[in-house]
């Protein structure tokens, strides 16, 4: 893992509020994976949360990840490219001035259960909140859903919304198969608009539904998707075993060299 020292202020709204955006690529071949779509998410939810970021540039952050997974030989792996708000929090400062800290994380990619079991969070998503659908690093309800779950025994866990609608997954989207169709959750329902998600939208049939749990008593495959763990087929959701599925989505992602 390769990592560079980040020197916060005291009062900034990063180190108080957790006030900062980020995204995960995936490394594939020694290279960053998607970071088009990665970068246009990046800067939309900067954007939303008001981090100036404009002294950054698609291309110099791009030189500087490239550089970063070249330094710490990484081929095959994941990277976290986050922008921290360095302004001080209007709550402990009356200081002026803006600024957003880039900050890059170059790892292995996640290891990822053989038995691969699934589970219903306790913990809803809201879609009224602001922060729906922005990849803050205000991070804590995700981990704390993704720790009760592994507490239980499962690797990841479906989060429903206020509604009962299935959104995501802790960590990652959620996509089913029954017969020839595939399916995923609307962005209605809350779930971030992954970049994964969004690369097998372009390429395969998907219909982006509101369903309730109820939806996956009968299906034929479970997948989730991330720029962590690509693509996963879920082997065991609650206490229903399912069968290892050959579908297109498998085979979307880079292969390994």
């Amino acid at each position: 893992m390769m990592q560079e020292f980040v020197a916060f202020d005291l009062a900034s709204s990063a180190l108080l509020n957790g006030k900062g955006v980020f995204t995960t690529v995936a490394i594939c071949n020694g290279l960053p994976f998607l970071w088009e779509k990665h970068w246009r998410r990046l800067t939309a939810d900067a954007q939303k949360l008001q981090i100036e970021i404009s002294a950054h540039t698609e291309a110099s952050v791009a030189d500087q990840l490239v550089e970063s997974i070249s330094r710490s030989d990484t081929v095959s792996g994941r990277a976290r490219v986050s922008f921290f708000d360095q302004s001080p929090s209007a709550l402990w400062s009356s200081e002026d001035r803006q600024k957003g800290r880039l900050f890059i994380l170059v790892a292995e990619r996640r290891e990822i259960a053989e038995n691969f079991k699934l589970t219903i969070s306790p913990h809803r998503i809201n879609t009224t909140s602001p922060l729906v659908g922005v990849k803050s690093c205000n991070y804590l309800d995700h981990l704390m859903a993704i720790d009760e779950a592994r507490s239980r025994g499962f690797a990841e866990a479906i989060r429903l919304n206020e509604r009962g609608e299935i959104a995501s997954a802790c960590m990652s989207n959620v996509f089913w198969s029954k017969g020839d169709r595939l399916f995923t959750p609307s962005l209605k329902t809350g779930c971030l608009a992954g970049t994964t998600r969004e690369y097998v939208l372009e390429n395969l049939d998907c219909e982006e539904v509101k369903a309730t749990v109820e939806e996956l008593e009968n299906v034929d495959a479970v997948f989730l998707t991330s720029a962590g763990i690509g693509v996963v087929n879920v082997s065991e959701f609650e206490s229903s075993t399912l069968g290892l599925a050959d579908h297109p989505i498998l085979s979307l992602m880079p292969r390994k060299e």
